[in-house]
């Protein structure tokens, strides 16, 4: 006559599956051959340490990750500097000319507080009337107040990234988006 054997409660054998184990548990492998067998009650499982080992992406790191380009005060001084000198002192939101010295840099995802925004495909040169006005505004809601923004940004803005890109086309519609990547074309030779 066949034995029957009961479950009982607490750890199981490491490396064996019993038949009638759920699925859940199916992921067990097998102990391999020649290895000893452990006691009814099985030894009791490993714990695993709570302390992060060193390499792991995921640990604190001693300097802060960097974006595309430095988000010191030096990197913004040269990318206030490129912009100047690919466009001159020019608002990229309403087109107004202004003092090389007043024009101001402007996010156009506004950054609260998160420095992955300090990227140069994040920033514009912008009019302080313009750039008071957005505040921390998002651009979607900025454009879609004035459509004429986002063509002005299309014309000044090629350097953004393409998701900004693409959400001023789409505000500024197909002939105004046209138009504007005609006047940022500086082999273009009719300024409208």
């Amino acid at each position: 006559m066949k034995e029957s054997r009961t479950h009982q409660k607490g750890p199981r054998p490491v490396g064996r599956v019993h038949p009638d184990t759920p699925a859940r548990h199916a992921h067990r492998t097998p102990a391999p051959t020649g290895a000893p067998r452990s006691s009814a009650a099985g030894p009791a499982p490993k714990r695993r340490s709570s302390r992060r080992r060193g390499g792991s992406p995921y640990a604190a790191a001693a300097e802060p990750r960097l974006t595309s380009l430095p988000t010191g005060r030096r990197a913004y001084v040269e990318t206030r500097e490129w912009l100047l000198a690919r466009h001159g002192p020019v608002c990229a939101y309403c087109q107004r000319r202004g003092d090389a010295e007043e024009i101001t840099l402007d996010h156009v995802t506004p950054r609260r507080g998160q420095t992955a925004y300090d990227r140069r495909d994040n920033l514009v040169l912008a009019c302080s009337s313009c750039n008071a006005a957005k505040k921390d505004t998002p651009i979607l809601a900025f454009l879609l107040g004035r459509r004429e923004r986002a063509a002005s940004l299309l014309r000044y803005g090629l350097h953004l990234s393409p998701m900004l890109l693409d959400l001023a086309r789409q505000v500024a519609g197909p002939e105004a988006a046209a138009r504007a990547e005609r006047l940022a074309d500086p082999d273009y030779p009719y300024a409208d």
